[in-house]
């Protein structure tokens, strides 16, 4: 009888290790309430820093990357003004850029930031810096003068 019950204690505690490891893997993706909200945090640190001290420390700095999550700036011609996972993408003009699927990354971006000035571009596909993988994302972006600024999530 004492073995059943050491039985069912230890098989109870490692099918609470696979739902926590589950939570915890969870946790390590950035949300949607994340992403917009480090957005607005950007933009504000823009306006108050401006913008090559800003772009830099996107770029550069650590205050501005948390898991995924990480900040991208284009000017309206699909110019990359700072880019949070892959700095030698900063001074390219990625306009034409497509995701694996053939959608036009940047110019549904731009398209977005022109139209309504905020909101959410879904449905492509990007490299995650985490897990090295293409995987599904969609970038929350706000329109900031001639600029769009934004920080997606992965949907891996």
């Amino acid at each position: 009888m004492k073995f059943r019950s050491l039985l069912r204690v230890a098989v109870g505690a490692i099918a609470a290790c696979f739902l926590m490891s589950g939570a915890v893997f969870a946790a390590d993706k950035g949300s949607a309430a994340e992403a917009e909200a480090m957005v607005k945090k950007a933009v504000a640190y823009i306006k108050v820093n401006g913008p090559e001290k800003a772009y830099d420390e996107f770029t550069n700095g650590k205050s501005f990357k948390d898991r995924d999550l990480y900040i991208i700036v284009y000017d309206l011609n699909g110019k990359n003004l700072a880019q949070g996972a892959n700095p030698k993408l900063v001074g390219k003009d990625l306009i034409g850029l497509k995701d694996p699927d053939g959608k036009p990354l940047i110019q549904m971006f731009v398209d977005l930031a022109k139209t309504k000035g905020k909101g959410w571009v879904e449905g492509y596909k990007f490299l995650n810096p985490v897990t090295q993988k293409i995987e599904g994302k969609a970038m929350y972006l706000e329109r900031l003068g001639d600029t769009l600024v934004g920080c997606g999530i992965y949907k891996g």
